[in-house]
């Protein structure tokens, strides 16, 4: 093999898990506060992305990275790295 030169570390991203209703998918919202050009207003505006969980770990409140890859799907392109952190039990065991 010839000695390629090596890749680019891939763009990462945190964010918080709003779904993982799909299976092997989650949906991470990445939300940003930005300042408006005119009126000095901040506002938040947010991102949303969907990300392969092959393992299911990550569930909905959960703080996890997620890495940019090759186009899983026609609306997945992101993959789970880890869980950052996990969401609070919900009071009394109920589940979501």
């Amino acid at each position: 093999m010839t000695d390629a030169p090596p890749r680019p570390a891939r763009r990462t991203m945190v964010g918080t898990v709003v779904s993982a209703r799909m299976a092997k998918t989650i949906v991470v919202e990445r939300v940003r506060l930005v300042r408006h050009p005119r009126y000095g207003k901040v506002l938040r505006r947010s991102t949303i992305l969907k990300a392969h969980d092959g393992g299911g770990e990550a569930k909905v409140g959960d703080t996890v990275r997620v890495a940019q890859t090759r186009r899983i799907s026609k609306t997945k392109a992101w993959r789970l790295v880890e869980v950052v952190r996990r969401a609070p039990a919900a009071p009394g065991g109920a589940t979501a």
